[in-house]
């Protein structure tokens, strides 16, 4: 951002202060402060957002979070090109060896603040019935990542899904047993690690076994997973990310029998 001018650099500066102290009066005036300038604050805000995620900065990702708000910007567009962006670049850099657990750990913290004060601006989907759809959701077992299971249940619970979030390290019948016991429409599961993507047939073959695959439609996701091998394993989608997600069970819900149709 060195190519801006001076007294926006400035402003900026000041931002993150605020933001650091947790200064909200101060973050409101200063974000005044920078839209009077006529930059395109949105744009600096999702960069900056994006960056402190990969960075760790826990409060000054609310800071900024609170610029977005403050701005009018769309929730999902602050989520997904600032917040989750930011956790994008921190998960490059540790397949490239360039970070470790630990950074991921404290990036995904500061995301997670972030996400907390925008989900109350996250208007549920009109077209949801009055009856949130229950899903199933979590890492299959051997598995203790959550991130992005985590940004696909906000944007699922954007959306007016009702999440039933089963944590990391899911075993296979608990799957099953929840999509019985809550009655579900869909069950997510995901997975960061090629050596755990055997648990996701698993789960499949004991929904199939006990009688319920017909009963819910099945997500699968992860950076190892392709649509290919959603297909191969019987899953009935594997969306490329969060977004996609979201966007594609509010459409499949619309084809897909009733709660007292498939559960009785």
């Amino acid at each position: 951002m060195d190519d801006l001018p001076e007294e926006v650099q400035e402003l900026i500066e000041e931002l993150d202060k605020a933001a650091e102290d947790e200064e909200e009066d101060k973050i409101k005036e200063l974000t005044q402060k920078l839209l009077a300038t006529g930059i395109d604050v949105g744009a600096i805000t999702l960069k900056k957002l994006s960056l402190l995620v990969m960075d760790g900065e826990e409060e000054m990702t609310r800071g900024w979070t609170e610029v977005a708000i403050q701005i009018g910007m769309d929730p999902f567009k602050t989520l997904i090109e600032g917040l989750a962006a930011g956790m994008s670049l921190i998960g490059k850099k540790y397949e490239n060896g360039e970070a470790f657990v630990p950074q991921l750990l404290i990036a995904s913290t500061a995301m997670y603040g972030g996400m907390d004060l925008l989900a109350p601006y996250m208007k549920q989907s009109e077209n949801i019935t009055s009856k949130p759809a229950t899903v199933v959701i979590g890492t299959v077992e051997g598995d203790v990542h959550d991130i992005g299971k985590n940004l696909v249940k906000t944007l699922l619970s954007a959306n007016g899904f009702n999440c039933v979030d089963l944590g990391n390290d899911v075993p296979a019948s608990k799957f099953v047993e929840a999509a019985k016991e809550y009655r579900a429409t869909a069950v997510s599961m995901s997975t960061l690690m090629t050596t755990t993507m055997a648990e996701m047939p698993r789960v499949v073959k004991m929904l199939i076994d006990e009688g319920i695959r017909d009963n819910v439609m099945v997500m699968v996701g992860g950076a190892p997973i392709t649509t290919g091998y959603a297909a191969q394993i019987g899953a009935d989608a594997s969306p490329r990310d969060a977004a996609s997600a979201a966007s594609w069970l509010k459409e499949a819900i619309f084809d897909f029998p009733s709660e007292n149709v498939r559960w009785g």
